[in-house]
């Protein structure tokens, strides 16, 4: 029997979900490109240099995706290959900057390695100078990368667990060391994870907002994304969408030359198919004090000393004063949270993140239904729109909505932010629904139709409610993601539209660093307190 269905009564379903997702991932990027194109603003944007601002876009997001994938190599390989101590604890303090927005973390780092930073002050007070100024190009990249390992590292541990632990323990009896055998045959079938890795990370770091605006602009390290705001902000341009959308096109032709590149290097890598058998772990022995102590010293310095930073700020009732118990105050913290612009940001990320949630949730559950339980010549076609926005910088995304909403009048509202984030974050719901739709059986579909449902029904009562949970799991991953947004969210805000994101930055931005570390000290909790919730479900849910 096949192991598909056909089109039979859903050719109504698949013309709504291509003109939704037409409407939402296919019209911006063809606003962007048409307005781009349609001025000559080249000499314009080469005197406001362009090409500085596109290197320095380049040499962040590619150095700081390197290093990121350096970093999840090497925790792959220590946490997920040996025997070291407290392993599991220390993988999640290691996970938590993923669940902290990085320009949280931007302000975090500054209270700690800027000009007067509290490790510079010490540093400064015992050897006459500073240890490092974060600000420029280095401090960009060191951020990016702190913010970016944790992905890299799921990835890159997803791919270890498919390699089967037999070749190993072949090269072992061969006689290779673990080393040699893990250098020789582990390291190898990594390589396609890797490029992965680094391409996802890479066109990501290259349109963040936060990082090279509150580290590289007091240095004057411009990116294309700090560019494109200040063109959107100043009001010096004549014509700003037409200009900004030129960088647009620039963005989005690195993005999909990233992608080509991934996919050329994909092909010509090593691929291992059939069952994956488990790896024996290589013991430390008398190293694996020294090796856990070195490890949690790198983790908590990587991951508490910004906390602290924060709290140290948000304690303070100024810039400067000193750390005692006597200045010690809740009122940074009181006052940034009752501040009437505060509120419009958290009332404005909650109402955008669960509308983002409810959307994606219910658009991607019936993609993913429709594309991997029917049978369609379009439904590669489909997939494809719907993942698009993956491999497309948040700030073309952006762009695109600014350029949509002066022709809709969804401009200076709140709902085009809503549109925004539903195009980037619809193919969080549609992988999520994805996986588990695949390990299905088809058997369960065919015996609802044997009984006289209609491929409707079918889909309906068996595909449909085993993949809701899945697609609530998903749309939970997309209030996460929306509820911390900053890039999107920026270049669209209006005023009354302001969100938490945008609050924080504000505050940073007008030199109120003890609210804005306040607020950024709360969102931060909050990222870990949630880490740890998925942690506990994600424990529960394991099977012995």
């Amino acid at each position: 029997m096949s192991a598909r269905f056909t089109l039979n009564g859903l050719a109504g379903i698949r013309i709504a979900l291509w003109l939704a997702v037409g409407a939402v991932v296919l019209v911006p990027i063809a606003a962007v490109v048409s307005i781009g194109l349609g001025g000559n603003h080249i000499q314009e944007l080469l005197d406001a240099g362009i090409v500085d601002a596109a290197v320095n876009s380049l040499v962040s997001a590619g150095a700081s995706a390197f290093f990121a994938v350096v970093a999840a190599v090497a925790m792959v390989l220590v946490l997920d290959r040996t025997d070291l101590p407290g392993r599991t604890a220390l993988r999640l303090i290691l996970l938590s900057p993923l669940l902290i927005p990085p320009f949280v973390g931007a302000i975090a780092w500054t209270g700690l390695l800027g000009p007067s930073g509290v490790i510079n002050k010490f540093w400064t007070s015992r050897v006459g100078a500073p240890l490092w100024d974060i600000y420029g190009g280095d401090g960009v990249i060191f951020l990016l990368t702190i913010h970016s390992y944790p992905l890299a590292y799921l990835i890159m541990a997803a791919a270890a667990r498919r390699i089967p632990g037999d070749l190993e323990e072949a090269a072992r009896m061969a006689g290779a060391s673990p080393r040699r055998a893990l250098t020789d045959v582990t390291l190898p079938l990594l390589r396609t994870a890797g490029v992965a890795s680094f391409t996802l990370v890479a066109v990501s770091n290259l349109a963040d907002f936060g990082i090279p605006a509150l580290v590289g602009l007091p240095d004057r390290y411009v990116t294309l994304s700090t560019m494109v705001y200040r063109f959107i902000q100043s009001g010096t341009v004549a014509k700003p969408l037409e200009v900004v959308s030129t960088i647009g096109i620039v963005l989005l032709l690195l993005a999909v030359a990233a992608v080509a590149v991934d996919r050329l290097l994909s092909r010509r890598a090593s691929h291992i198919d059939g069952p994956t058998t488990a790896t024996q772990r290589i013991t430390l022995g008398r190293s694996h004090i020294p090796a856990a102590a070195a490890a949690w010293l790198l983790a908590l310095a990587v991951t508490a000393l910004p906390i602290l930073a924060l709290a140290t700020q948000a304690l303070l009732p100024a810039p400067g004063v000193p750390f005692t118990w006597d200045n010690l105050t809740l009122d940074s913290i009181i006052g940034a949270v009752t501040a009437p612009g505060t509120l419009v940001g958290i009332q404005n990320s909650v109402f955008l993140a669960l509308g983002a949630a409810v959307i994606c949730g219910l658009v991607g559950l019936a993609l993913a239904v429709l594309t991997t339980r029917t049978k369609s010549c379009d439904n590669v076609g489909l997939d494809l729109v719907a993942m698009l926005p993956q491999a497309i910088p948040g700030l073309v995304i952006a762009v695109g909505w600014l350029i949509v909403g002066r022709y809709t009048g969804l401009f200076d509202t709140r709902w085009v932010i809503l549109c925004a984030y539903v195009m980037a974050f619809l193919a969080i719901v549609v992988q999520a629904v994805r996986a588990p739709l695949r390990a299905t059986p088809i058997a369960f579909e065919e015996v609802a139709r044997s009984s006289g449902a209609s491929p409707i029904r079918a889909l309906y009562d068996v595909s449909w409610k085993l993949a809701v949970p899945a697609a609530v799991t998903g749309g939970v991953l997309v209030a996460l993601t929306a509820v911390r947004e900053l890039t999107m969210s920026v270049l669209l805000v209006a005023p009354g539209t302001q969100t938490l994101g945008v609050s924080i930055f504000n505050l940073q931005q007008a030199g109120d660093y003890n609210a804005a570390a306040a607020l950024s000290l709360l969102v931060a909790l909050v990222g870990i307190a949630g880490l740890g919730l998925v942690a506990g479900v994600t424990d529960r849910k394991k099977v012995p």
